[in-house]
């Protein structure tokens, strides 16, 4: 089988050095082993996401010198592959709406916080405080056709009961040194988003599902995604997906120790470029020199 690599950035801000490191060791791996290297743009963030960003990916990858297949799989484009997914899994009465927004979810963790800490998921957020899976059918119907803006949960329990113990094999490792055999640990993650109501797909949904259409065999990414393999996994046997291998690296990271991230506007391949770095130098600042 010849391994398949992909590299898949959101187009809502420009590369910085940790996706030059990602992007080239994908690359890398793939040249190496006489694979596929794929580009996916994950653009469900229809309101984040631009037109500028995605160009500017295609533009500053190139200066790199990676080279990918075409055509690029833009995940804008293949909806319905996701809503697809979603309908089996609500056939299966694993998914639920759930109606509180982002504040009530606040205020409810506030108060059962009153009783002791909440529990957190691995990135630290707190879990889905709410009862919306307890709701009446009725109940759930008559807010559905209010119009009401709705999150579509996974029920991690029921799913986690069908299945059973799961794991992966890490070939890279964790933050915490986590290598080899992996037992995954979805129920860390609580009921997670799959939909939102304008948007018919999550991170969680559309990755598993673009890696098996594609034919990923690989999954080489940031170790700030080791824990999500938990949920993946879940996923990929709900749906009966095949599982590829998983190799998780470090992160590049600022001189503060946090890794670099659009959100805190860490310096862009593109300005490193125009003061005069080289894809050489790119690549000695990454640690790939």
């Amino acid at each position: 089988m010849i391994p398949v690599f992909r590299f898949a950035p959101s187009p809502n801000g420009y590369l910085h050095l940790g996706h030059a490191y990602s992007a080239l060791l994908n690359f890398d791996l793939a040249q190496a082993s006489g694979g596929r290297f794929l580009l996916r743009i994950e653009d469900i963030d229809t309101i984040r996401c631009k037109p500028e960003f995605e160009a500017a990916i295609y533009q500053d990858l190139g200066w790199l010198g990676v080279t990918w297949e075409e055509p690029v799989r833009r995940q804008s484009e293949h909806f319905a592959f996701y809503r697809e997914a979603l309908e089996r899994l609500s056939a299966e009465r694993l998914i639920y709406p759930s109606f509180e927004s982002r504040a009530e979810i606040t205020r409810l963790v506030e108060r059962r916080e009153a009783d002791g800490q909440w529990p957190r998921d691995p990135d630290g957020a707190p879990l889905y405080p709410g009862e919306a899976k307890s709701m009446s059918s009725a109940a759930r119907e008559r807010l559905l056709e209010s119009g009401e803006p709705y999150a579509l949960r996974l029920d991690m329990a029921a799913a986690c009961a069908r299945i059973g113990e799961l794991g992966w094999i890490e070939r890279g490792h964790g933050a915490g040194g986590e290598t080899g055999e992996i037992a995954a640990r979805p129920e860390a993650w609580g009921d997670v988003i799959l939909a939102r109501k304008e948007t018919p797909t999550s991170y969680h949904l559309s990755v598993v599902i673009d890696d098996a259409i594609q034919g990923v065999t690989e999954v080489v990414r940031g170790w700030d995604l080791f824990w999500s393999t938990s949920v993946h996994r879940v996923l990929q046997v709900l749906l009966d997906l095949p599982q590829p291998a998983y190799r998780h690296h470090r992160l590049v990271q600022d001189t503060t120790g946090a890794k670099l991230s659009k959100s805190t506007g860490a310096t862009g391949l593109r300005e490193l470029r125009a003061g005069g770095a080289s894809p050489v130098d790119i690549r000695r600042l990454v640690g790939l020199a």
